[in-house]
């Protein structure tokens, strides 16, 4: 009877999860198994928001292992000699995970793999988290791609609507004594800034269900029009789910395409604007892949000496807390910081501000996105704000400067978004909600701040910065 022990990391499922059916096809127990390693994701350790989102995650992962007769078993330390412990305690000789693709993990699972197949203990890594490795995606040139159009235009024909894994059935789970209580992980943030996050998530695998069933249902046949919309249940809202791996991108496709068969098929939605959105998350992963200096590097390497403006303590926290006097801005800060999560648009407007009306590194919005996202992804963060700060790979050009208040009428033009975030305006009519400094009482009557800063002026001196760098 052999054991082969599973280590769970960002795939946090038990369906169509290939470490652990391939666990189960070749041995005839499985150990479960979760390492807690504080320090080897360093210098991106889980912000305080991903850190709620994991607690919860694996408590529910560990509820679904219980219900099957099993358990997860915790570890808190570093990886090899967490795993040699659990290896000498369980007499495994196997051990099964999925792939990370971070540097930092990458450095570690090799170091790990090499160090394990030396004393004899067979390792297998597997593909779970992506359609496509990054290795897998060249161009003619054998090169990396740069640009996403074409590098969607290469890996959207190779995708087809293979059936997910299903969860293995008959498992018979090994265990060990001493596995740690999840509360020995100390993830739950100590500011309990975070809440009111479960009254807008529910973290494992059937959340991520649930999540997908209500987007299939309320907003994917209308997703093209509606993703832009802040006041909309228009996106899936599943990026989360997607990073902890509660679900994978092949059972979203799946389940996309089954859905969409259902429907007649003049009402049948086009399901490709949203794969092209999944598609965005895999070319992060690319360049993250071939380019890992991204997180903390511009990708054009020119900008390594573009005029930012001095580093200001008191704008940043102004722009973190909400409190810029510009209605959409605030809106989606304190989304932000009541949910977890902000939406797509607003977060282009967001960075766009920052990086460009206040000029400031778009490494202090990456950092603070990190912290306080549920679904802080260092690929997705990294290729986020360095495409709106016009450093990155298949950038918005830098003179691309978002004006908060025309978006915010072009896409929320009745307010709905902004009342429901800046309660203290919520009774001005739409025309000074969009602008509440055009009457100079505003800031009295409700006590929202003036802006920070002019938008004009701020946006003709972030393209005076550019052009003379430029030049």
């Amino acid at each position: 009877m052999t054991t082969a022990i599973v280590l769970f990391r960002r795939d946090l499922r038990l369906n169509d999860n290939p470490a652990l059916s391939a666990a189960y096809a070749s041995h005839s127990r499985v150990l479960p198994l979760y390492i807690h390693t504080e320090n080897e994701d360093a210098p991106w350790q889980l912000g305080g928001a991903s850190r709620w989102w994991l607690h919860h995650s694996l408590r529910a992962l560990h509820e679904q292992l219980r219900e099957r007769g099993g358990q997860l078993h915790l570890c808190k330390g570093n990886t090899l000699p967490s795993l040699r412990d659990v290896i000498e305690h369980s007499g495994t000789r196997a051990v099964y995970w999925n792939r990370r693709y971070e540097p930092a993990a990458i450095a570690r699972d090799t170091h790990v793999k090499q160090a394990l197949r030396e004393q004899g203990i067979e390792v297998h890594s597997y593909s779970a988290t992506l359609w496509r490795e990054p290795w897998q995606v060249q161009t003619k040139q054998d090169a990396p791609y740069r640009v996403f159009t074409p590098y969607w235009r290469s890996v959207r024909p190779t995708l087809s609507v293979v059936e997910p894994l299903p969860e293995p059935t008959g498992v018979e789970w090994a265990d060990i004594p001493g596995s740690a209580p999840l509360e020995a992980f100390e993830l739950l943030p100590r500011i309990p800034w975070y809440k009111a996050f479960g009254e807008s998530w529910c973290p494992g695998e059937r959340g991520a269900w649930d999540m997908l069933e209500l987007f299939c249902d309320d907003a994917l046949r209308d997703y093209a029009a509606a993703r832009d919309r802040p006041a909309r249940h228009g996106t899936s809202r599943l990026s989360p789910h997607l990073h902890f791996g509660e679900i994978s991108p092949q059972q979203i496709f799946h389940a996309l395409h089954r859905h969409a068969q259902r429907i007649d098929t003049r009402r049948r939605p086009d399901i490709e604007p949203y794969l092209r959105e999944l598609g965005w998350r895999e070319f992060a992963y690319h360049l993250l892949y071939h380019f890992p200096r991204t997180p903390v590097e511009s990708f054009n390497p020119r900008f390594a000496d573009f005029p930012w403006a001095p580093d200001d303590d008191a704008l940043l926290r102004r722009w973190q807390q909400g409190r810029t006097g510009i209605p959409l801005v605030d809106a989606g800060m304190r989304e932000l910081w009541q949910t977890g999560w902000m939406h797509n648009r607003v977060r282009m407007v967001v960075a766009s501000l920052l990086t460009k009306n206040l000029r400031q590194h778009w490494l202090h919005g990456a950092r603070w996105f990190w912290d306080t996202l549920v679904d802080a992804d260092l690929a997705n963060n990294t290729l986020g704000w360095q495409w709106v700060a016009g450093c990155g790979a298949d950038a918005a050009p830098y003179f691309r400067i978002f004006n908060p208040v025309s978006q915010a009428q072009k896409f929320d033009p009745d307010g709905t978004y902004l009342r429901r975030w800046l309660p203290e305006l919520a009774q001005l009519p739409n025309d000074l909600l969009h602008e509440p400094w055009k009457d100079a009482s505003v800031a009295q009557r409700t006590g929202y701040l003036p802006p920070m800063l002019n938008l004009q002026a701020s946006r003709a001196a972030a393209l005076g910065a550019y052009a003379s760098w430029h030049a």
